[in-house]
């Protein structure tokens, strides 16, 4: 998973804007709505990709907050960390971890985001697991990512299975990226439904959990309080 964000990287953004018609940047502020993120908290993005959310949430908690984003793949923290070096004046900082297993203290954020990161773990539950503990006690997180329609055979999860395989897979290999991009359809058919996130997500400890569906049911909010 590691090796094909590093090839994808350079395209990334500019492909996400095209396959949800500029869309997910609507999504990712819901999700950075629900932290209330006020000036002077420390928040965490993980699997922060090319920053974009640390950088708007980098925005919110200037000037003696911070913002700490957290990637497996080099390639896109290096395009996050251009991207925050034209704003020098926002206190956010980059670094390659595992989001399984951070390295950062217990309780170390006040709020923390993960958007399409929990799909790609290799165990969604140590992963909010680790979420849970890098919160304060009351602290939030929000998990946007893809959501898997717990009727297989119904309307949503036929719609999904067109989109993937009609628009985003062509679109990708324009791109030259279709073998990555490829994998979305396989990854989902693993991935847990919003009612099976909201029980591991109780299961990792948190004392408050929601799934919220969005655009008609192809995306997912896990809205969480530890």
């Amino acid at each position: 998973m590691r090796e094909l964000f590093e090839r994808i990287a350079p395209a990334y953004d500019r492909l996400n804007d095209g396959l949800s018609l500029g869309l997910h940047r609507l999504w990712k502020r819901q999700a950075i709505a629900w932290l209330r993120p006020r000036p002077g908290q420390r928040l965490l993005d993980l699997c922060c990709g090319t920053g974009d959310l640390a950088l708007v949430m980098a925005q919110k908690v200037r000037p003696d907050g911070e913002v700490l984003g957290l990637d497996a793949a080099a390639a896109p923290l290096e395009l996050a960390r251009r991207r925050a070096a034209v704003q020098p004046w926002l206190p956010v900082s980059f670094r390659q971890a595992d989001a399984l297993a951070t390295g950062l203290p217990d309780g170390w954020a006040q709020g923390a985001v993960m958007a399409y990161g929990l799909r790609n773990l290799a165990d969604p539950l140590a992963g909010l697991r680790e979420l849970q503990r890098l919160l304060q006690p009351g602290g939030r997180a929000a998990v946007l990512d893809f959501n898997r329609p717990c009727d297989s055979s119904g309307w949503t999860a036929r719609f999904q299975r067109l989109y993937l395989r009609r628009l985003v897979v062509p679109l990708a290999r324009q791109a030259g990226l279709e073998a990555q991009y490829a994998y979305l359809e396989d990854s989902l058919a693993r991935f847990p439904t919003g009612p099976a996130q909201e029980a591991l997500a109780r299961q990792a400890g948190f004392s408050r959990v929601e799934h919220r569906p969005l655009a008609a049911g192809q995306m997912g909010l896990l809205l969480l309080v530890r």
